[in-house]
């Protein structure tokens, strides 16, 4: 796959479809800045495998960050993932990301995200990203990071009691995680999860129109023992339904949208003008 990338017209402002045949591929790999609008464009969801098992801390490989631990990095704008499955399969001994995203108008759509803690690194400052028909899964934090990030009819699955999320919105950007349509579900054993904490003091978190199921608790947010983070936060939903939305016993510094409210989370509002006609190009093609 890295071969693949390399091999790829550098700064190509025309899309560069790099073809994935099923088979699992274990490797490292990164899409470089100036490796711009390429697409992986996998043959099947469940049979089309990028997998790696890094993670924090792992001995005899020099200094390793969580930031370090991805199988897929992508660093080079309008960039297209489909059909395809990202994994780490480090397990539950630290940090290991699947998927880390620095790079601004990405679009991820029918695609796997599996791992436990941090599977999905959202990284890039003042960028934008979509997911669409995604089904993404973990421990604690396993969403988390600065872009802004839509996510539409995306199955969102906790692996054990902890957090989904941890925005970590800069001052500056009007919306953070955005989840439309989206259904929450959990194992079997997992009946204690919120719906996000702030590791960063301004994080942005709306769930819309989401099926949460029973495993999420009532209180739905953690302030992450930071109660000055209670003030700066933005914590939301709107129209959700399903046993875990409990929106009489969330805490009282989230909030419930009104429908005048809601109505700027549009796509356009979310992803921009730009990136939101690439978007709707994309779907047309």
């Amino acid at each position: 796959m890295q071969e693949a990338v390399n091999a790829a017209k550098s700064s190509s402002n025309q899309r560069i479809i790099i073809f994935i045949k099923n088979g699992t591929y274990d490797e490292k790999i990164r899409i470089p800045i100036t490796k711009t609008n390429i697409y992986f464009l996998g043959e099947s969801r469940e049979n089309t495998i990028l997998t790696h098992n890094d993670y924090s801390g792992k001995p005899n490989i020099g200094p390793n960050s969580t930031f370090n631990t991805y199988t897929l990095l992508v660093e080079g704008n309008d960039f297209i993932a489909e059909n395809l499955t990202i994994q780490n399969t480090a397990g539950t001994i630290a940090q290991a990301v699947a998927l880390n995203i620095n790079a601004d108008r990405v679009i991820v759509n029918n695609c796997s995200l599996l791992g436990n803690q941090d599977t999905l690194y959202t990284s890039g400052r003042g960028s934008k990203n979509y997911f669409i028909n995604c089904y993404i899964e973990g421990t604690t934090d396993f969403i988390f990071g600065h872009a802004t990030a839509l996510f539409e009819n995306c199955i969102i699955h906790s692996k054990k009691d902890s957090y989904i999320t941890a925005a970590a919105t800069p001052e500056t950007s009007t919306f953070g995680y955005i989840f439309k349509n989206c259904k929450l579900t959990a194992d079997e054993n997992t009946t204690q999860v919120y719906l996000g904490r702030p590791w960063k003091e301004y994080a942005k978190t709306v769930f819309m129109n989401c099926e949460m199921g029973k495993h999420i608790k009532p209180e739905g947010w953690h302030n992450w023992s930071k109660p000055e983070a209670e003030k700066t936060v933005f914590y939301a939903e709107y129209k959700c339904k399903g046993l875990g939305f409990q929106p009489k016993k969330r805490v009282t510094w989230s909030h419930q949208l009104k429908k005048s409210e809601a109505k700027k989370y549009t796509l356009e509002n979310c992803m921009g003008l730009e990136f939101s006609k690439a978007i709707i190009q994309y779907y047309s093609k």
